[in-house]
Formats: structure tokens, sequence, C-alpha cells
């Protein structure tokens, strides 16, 4: 793995609605929030645009069944995970797996902004939830 390929994508947030978390961010001056629904996470994201490439990912559960969920309920709003741009999805989690880490996701899903993503589960991060997230051959 060559980890200077590695780039901060964006830190999640999880808020009750887009609309209340959003009003701190607004109050900071941000002026726009990019929205965004990912059904097969069961969120709504809005996305903040700050002036490294980075963003903060706002996440809003659009089911009760959503993992974005049950951690709301169980930790209350705050900073939800970390996504790391990646090259080379599918060979990192093969590596990671061989390497005994512990993943979510064995196999990239579609994620916002139309990338593939997949989770590592925080008993091998130290605590942290990792999201690697890799555009897709039309956005690169």
């Amino acid at each position: 793995m060559n980890f200077n390929k590695f780039e901060l994508d964006h830190i999640g947030i999880a808020v009750e609605t887009l609309e209340q978390g959003f009003a701190f961010y607004k109050a900071l001056g941000f002026g726009e929030m990019e929205i965004e629904e990912v059904p097969s996470q069961k969120v709504k994201t809005g996305f903040l645009r700050l002036g490294n490439q980075a963003t903060l990912e706002l996440l809003e559960p659009t089911s009760p069944d959503s993992t974005l969920r049950k951690f709301l309920d169980k930790r209350g709003p705050g900073i939800h995970h970390i996504c790391l741009r990646v090259q080379g999805l599918d060979r990192i989690l093969a590596d990671l797996k061989a390497k005994g880490v512990r993943l979510i996701d064995e196999q990239a899903k579609m994620g916002a902004h139309g990338c593939r993503v997949a989770f590592i589960h925080p008993a091998s991060t130290g605590g942290v939830l990792i999201e690697l997230s890799e555009k897709t051959e039309e956005l690169v």
C-alpha cells in the first residue's frame, strides 16, 4: 500500500436533521450545503466545502432502522466517521482483510457523489469508524 495516496476526503457528523445541524455552520459563515440522499446507506447528506478540498458531511438518518439512527440513539449527535480518499479500493480492502483487519464492508458500495465506499470497523482502528472512498472512473 502506498500511504502517500491517502487524502482526507471528509469528516462525517451525525445530526438529527440537516436543517438543525446546518444552523451552527450557517452562523459560522457557510452559505450553502450540497444535499444528496444515499439510499444504500439510508441517509441524507449535506456537504460543506472547505478551502482545502475536504468537506464536512452532515448525516441525517432517513430510516428508523439505519445504522446512523442507531448511532444517534446510542451516542447522540457528533463525529460519526473520518473518510479517506483512496485509489485502488478493492486492492486495499483485500490487503486489509488478509492482514486480519475487521471490515464492515468487504466489498465497496455506492456512496455519495457516485463514489465507491467501504467502512472499516472501529474495533480495528482504535475506536474510529473509517470510511474509504474512491471516485469512479467517470469522476476521475
